[in-house]
C-alpha cells in the first residue's frame, strides 16, 4: 500500500508540475506579447507563413505567430498564440491593437477570409496582407478588408519569367530586397501632417540633394497610383508616401527629418 501510494504521489506531482509549468509559460508569453509595439502578426505557420516569418526576423522585425495546430509551434522560440485566427480574443491576445501589420496565410481561402474580416473589424487602420490560393479569391479578400491580397504561385511564376527575360534587373531587385550583402534597400516614408517635408517641393529639401538619396516614386494622398521619377518641382503633400533607395543610415536620417518613425 505504501509503495502504491508513493508511486501515485510521484505521478500526481509530475502531472501537476508539468501543467503548472505550461500554465506559467502561457502567462509569461501573454505578458511579453502585451508589451509589444509595432510588431507583425502572422496567421498560419505553414510554408508561406514560415517563409514570411523568416524574412521578417532577418530584417529585424518582431513577430507574433497564430496557429491552431500546437504541433507546428511546439519547438518554436517565437511569440506564439494557439487558436483560431478569426477569433477576436485570439487576435487581441496577439496584440492586434498595437501591431504594425498582419499577414494572413491560413490553410484555406475561407479561413483566411474570416480572419481578414475579424482583423479589419478590430483595426480599421491596420495593414493586412492576405494570401489568396486562387486568382478569383484575390478580389474577395480585398472586399473582406485585406489591404492587399497576394497569390504566391502567381508571383513565383512572374519572378521566374523575370529572371528568364531580365536576369540582371531581377537579380538586382532580389539582392536589394533580400540580400544582406547590399547596403542599400528600398524604403517607404509617409509624410505626416506637420512634417518639415509637407508643402515643400522636392528641389527645396536639401537632404535629398546633399545625401544623394534618390526619390524613385511618390504617391500623393487621394491620387491612387505612383508618380515615378518625380520632377524637382513636385510638391509633397501631407500624407504622401515616398519610395526611396538608400542606405540604412540615409533612411534613418530621412525618417528623422520627415518627423516619422521607421
Amino acid at each position: 500500500v505504501g509503495v502504491v501510494l508513493y508511486n501515485l504521489g510521484v505521478i500526481l506531482e509530475a502531472v501537476t508540475e508539468g501543467r503548472l509549468l505550461q500554465h506559467l509559460g502561457r502567462l509569461r508569453m501573454e505578458h511579453d506579447i502585451s508589451r509589444l509595439r509595432g510588431h507583425v502578426i502572422v496567421c498560419g505557420f505553414g510554408r508561406v507563413g514560415t517563409s514570411a516569418v523568416s524574412h521578417l526576423l532577418d530584417t529585424g522585425h518582431t513577430v507574433v505567430v497564430i496557429d491552431r495546430d500546437p504541433e507546428r509551434l511546439a519547438e518554436s522560440t517565437l511569440h506564439v498564440v494557439i487558436g483560431d485566427a478569426s477569433n477576436d480574443d485570439i487576435l487581441r491576445a496577439a496584440g492586434i491593437e498595437h501591431a504594425r501589420a498582419l499577414i494572413c496565410a491560413l490553410d484555406t481561402d475561407a479561413d483566411t477570409t474570416y480572419a481578414t474580416l475579424s482583423a479589419r473589424a478590430l483595426r480599421p487602420d491596420l495593414v493586412i496582407i492576405s494570401r489568396a490560393r486562387t486568382i478569383d479569391s484575390k478580389d474577395k479578400l480585398v472586399r473582406a478588408g485585406a489591404t492587399r491580397a497576394v497569390n504566391p504561385q502567381l508571383i513565383g511564376g512572374r519572378r521566374m519569367a523575370s529572371f528568364a527575360l531580365h536576369a540582371d534587373v531581377a537579380e538586382f531587385l532580389d539582392g536589394v530586397m533580400h540580400s544582406e550583402e547590399i547596403d542599400h534597400e528600398f524604403e517607404q516614408v509617409r509624410i505626416p501632417p506637420g512634417s518639415a517635408f509637407a508643402g515643400k517641393r522636392l528641389a527645396d529639401i536639401d537632404m535629398f540633394r546633399e545625401m544623394s538619396v534618390p526619390v524613385l516614386a511618390v504617391r500623393q494622398p487621394h491620387k491612387g497610383g505612383f508618380l515615378t521619377n518625380p520632377p524637382r518641382s513636385t510638391v509633397f503633400e501631407a500624407g504622401a508616401t515616398l519610395i526611396l533607395l538608400a542606405s540604412t543610415d540615409q533612411i534613418a536620417a530621412v525618417h528623422r527629418a520627415a518627423g516619422t518613425s521607421d
